[in-house]
């Protein structure tokens, strides 16, 4: 479990979060929802410790996460991020064997175990085949189910991912989302397509004007009484057989603004 509690952040004289609280709780997928720079990726930030919040603490299950050393750390939270680049020389079996770092002592070397659970990783998210290849060479698709991949050999207890479908085609979309829906742990997830939340999250965090603006299960927050105000977009929703499904449309134009044009 992570819990964050009165957690802030700002850029300059800029405040982007401002005391927010969250919890992710084991074997769940939380998604972190709301309009750009509302502050998702931020807060995702503070959970994993590359932003230390000045104000309240984040706790990873019993303990404090600044008073983790950085190998226990990497050991629990595995993170997927958005701005890693091609630049590395290494190939693809290579930079996901990275993943099983925080499990070696500072000298020891790779085993056959090791080897064996990168490539199972690689063969999950459908790129087994890219082994050999030089990761600066992939497509923007590929690369991002490579470093889930290397997310994956971690073999860490939280899953942190920014926006791991950016880039995905419309079928790796669903299939890395369901992966991490049906790995067990406790994962938390920056997510800017509602209908993509409403599938795969269990519950949400729906971020506007440097706080909460509603949190709570999935059903519970996809509400369009409780998303238009922040999206500033009409939405219809749908509770079909499969679960739940937004449209969206804009928000008409008030008459008097009408009638004087």
């Amino acid at each position: 479990m992570i819990t964050a509690t009165g957690v802030s952040w700002r850029y300059g004289t800029n405040p982007v979060i401002d005391g927010v609280s969250v919890t992710a709780r084991p074997g769940r997928v939380l998604g972190l929802i709301g309009p750009n720079g509302s502050g998702k990726t931020t807060l995702l930030r503070l959970l994993y410790g590359a932003l230390r919040s000045p104000t309240g603490q984040v706790v990873v299950d019993a303990d404090e996460l600044a008073s983790l050393p950085s190998r226990e750390a990497a050991r629990r939270l595995a993170v997927v991020v958005q701005e890693t680049g091609g630049e590395t020389a290494l190939t693809v079996a290579e930079l996901v064997l990275l993943g099983r770092g925080p499990h070696l002592s500072t000298f020891q070397r790779t085993s056959r175990t090791d080897h064996e659970i990168a490539a199972r990783c690689l063969a999950r998210v459908g790129a087994a085949h890219l082994g050999e290849r030089a990761f600066a060479q992939l497509s923007g698709g590929e690369r991002q189910r490579v470093l889930i991949a290397r997310a994956l050999a971690q073999e860490a207890t939280h899953l942190l991912l920014d926006e791991p479908t950016n880039h995905l085609d419309i079928r790796y979309q669903h299939e890395i989302l369901h992966l991490v829906r049906t790995l067990g742990t406790c994962a938390v997830v920056v997510l800017h397509d509602l209908n993509l939340a409403a599938r795969y999250c269990d519950d949400l965090v729906l971020l506007g004007a440097g706080g909460v603006a509603a949190a709570g299960t999935t059903d519970e927050v996809l509400d369009p009484a409780v998303l238009e105000p922040v999206y500033g977009i009409g939405i219809r929703r749908l509770d079909l057989d499969d679960g739940v499904h937004l449209l969206f449309h804009p928000i008409d134009q008030p008459i008097a603004q009408r009638s004087a044009a």
